[in-house]
């Protein structure tokens, strides 16, 4: 898959931002970039040279890559000139992407497609910062991106199906693996699906059933192993003794049934944030945000090394 375009923009530089600028600079795209606070050039370079060694490690550096591809823009007028791609990762708040929209929507090459990092926001709000949407879209990563593969992509009436092509070839040929989400939902469909066994997970630290450690170690050394190589349905359907899901479904479905109506229903009040940070303390085991970032990133970057190997790719 072979693209007409070497030059992309990133709007946006924190750790979303510096992320995919990491990303796109390993796979030997030029990269303008914008970001209006003062030391966001020195934090992205440092970001970089982090996330090259761990991109070096997985075999995902182009021969291509070049830390002086990435240029800085003292506005995101100048960022989004003669590139043909936008990833925009500005903060989380309407307006400050809409009032972002409406600057650079005039500087923007005809065909250029210019894609959200949003989590939270709707796409159909936000395009009211256009006078034309339709290359508009989400492309919604997870965190970190040049290291978590999914993308999810989508777009409405309003958007250019032609755009949504462009980009899902574009992040393909980044090493992404992307899913088209076909209606829109607050937090679209991966958020949604943690937000759901956090709610759980906190619920169950809030009623005393088990600690926040031992909640965390019950996710990684158990469905949180399986989720890393199958989706729910597959291995639920693999857990029907070869009958397939809708075996799985008639023998196990009255059990499921009793669980989740016994689901907790929790708020993050006071008393529930003290809990998950008293909790977490002892899981931390004295160890800053700096070595819990590194072990998270070796461990990401261990499994899908092993996953690569098993795939045969």
């Amino acid at each position: 898959m072979t693209l007409a375009f070497d030059h992309v923009a990133v709007l946006g530089t924190g750790v979303i931002g510096a992320s995919w600028a990491s990303l796109f600079l390993a796979k030997g795209y030029r990269v303008n970039a914008y970001d209006p606070a003062a030391d966001a050039e020195q934090n992205t370079r440092s970001y970089i040279q982090t996330a090259w060694t761990q991109l070096q490690e997985l075999g995902q550096v182009s021969a291509d890559f070049d830390p002086k591809r990435l240029r800085f823009f003292d506005t995101p007028e100048e960022a989004v000139k003669g590139v043909q791609f936008v990833q925009e990762n500005v903060p989380e708040k309407l307006p400050i992407k809409t009032e972002l929209y409406s600057r650079i929507e005039a500087g923007l090459a005809p065909n250029a497609v210019l894609a959200t990092s949003t989590s939270g926001l709707l796409i159909k709000d936000l395009q009211k910062g256009f006078r034309d949407p339709s290359r508009f879209l989400l492309g919604h990563p997870f965190n970190p991106p040049h290291l978590i593969p999914l993308v999810e992509l989508l777009g409405n009436d309003l958007t250019d199906e032609a755009a949504i092509t462009l980009a899902k070839e574009f992040y393909e040929t980044c090493g992404k693996v992307t899913i088209r989400v076909h209606k829109e939902v607050p937090a679209h469909v991966a958020n949604r699906l943690q937000a759901a066994v956090w709610r759980e997970a906190i619920s169950l630290a809030a009623e005393g059933v088990a600690s926040v450690e031992d909640i965390d170690k019950a996710m990684t050394a158990g469905p949180g192993l399986r989720w890393s190589v199958m989706g729910p349905h597959m291995l639920f359907g693999l857990g029907s003794g070869g009958g397939g899901i809708g075996e799985f479904c008639a023998r196990y479905g009255d059990s499921f049934h009793r669980w989740w109506d016994s689901l907790g229903s929790v708020q993050l009040n006071p008393e529930t944030i003290k809990t998950l940070v008293e909790g977490l303390k002892a899981e931390e085991k004295g160890r800053d945000f700096a070595n819990l970032a590194q072990e998270r990133d070796c461990k990401l970057i261990a499994v899908l090394k092993a996953l690569d190997k098993a795939s045969g790719s």
